[in-house]
């Protein structure tokens, strides 16, 4: 399909794998910490924990009902509190040490940098993440991603985030483009799917954990390379 000149990727869960890398963060500091001798019963009792205190801080973020670093420290202080540790402090450098060492980790899904190259030699790419700009930028970096993309637009350089309408025109008019010209891939129906759908951009829903929608995408995906029978 050549109808398009511009490819927006989402970054985290699309083409970095966020799920596994930040497991293996948080193992670390679950372990440097001594979090079994404080008393929670195992890393798999806390991950729980911590991952739904996150996706709801991380929801509230998205439309602007919390901040940044509220978000950082809440997501580990909350979870601490769950089991009844109240050390904030702790918790506070726990925070620190997941932005200072995630952008290390450089686990991709399958395929990333095969269809990204595919894709390279027909359209321009670029990205629209809702990610941390420092964090971001290294993760970008450290996971070989620099050279695929032109226009790399971070959601906190911007006043709105996904799903937000006016990212997706912000991004638009940032490649001198039409909306018609354009084609958003991500994970997130509502964040990538819906957010693009909002402005007229087609789209193509990264479905690589075989979950379900009541949204209908344009196109699905269940690994990245099945992209190449799209575009």
């Amino acid at each position: 399909m050549t109808k398009y000149k511009h490819i927006f990727f989402d970054l985290d869960r699309t083409i970095w794998n966020f799920d596994k890398n930040s497991i293996e963060v948080l193992k670390d500091i679950f372990s440097k910490y001594d979090l079994e001798k404080k008393g929670i019963p195992s890393f798999d009792k806390f991950y729980e924990v911590y991952y739904e205190i996150n996706h709801e801080l991380w929801a509230k973020y998205r439309i602007g009902a919390i901040k940044k670093d509220f978000l950082s420290l809440e997501r580990f202080w909350a979870t601490l509190r769950h089991f009844s540790i109240d050390e904030k402090d702790t918790a506070y450098n726990m925070s620190q040490d997941y932005v200072k060492l995630s952008p290390f980790k450089t686990h991709l899904f399958p395929n990333s940098h095969e269809i990204l190259n595919y894709l390279k030699e027909k359209y321009t790419l670029h990205l629209i993440t809702n990610g941390f700009a420092e964090v971001q930028t290294l993760k970008i970096k450290n996971s070989n991603l620099e050279q695929y993309f032109d226009e790399v637009i971070i959601s906190e350089q911007t006043p709105w985030k996904k799903p937000n309408p006016a990212i997706f025109k912000y991004a638009i008019n940032q490649v001198d483009a039409k909306p018609e010209d354009c084609i958003m891939i991500g994970d997130d129906i509502k964040a990538d799917i819906q957010g693009a759908a909002s402005v007229g951009m087609d789209n193509i829903w990264t479905n690589l954990i075989n979950g379900t929608s009541d949204y209908k995408p344009m196109y699905e995906v269940n690994d990245l390379i099945e992209i190449k029978d799209i575009l």
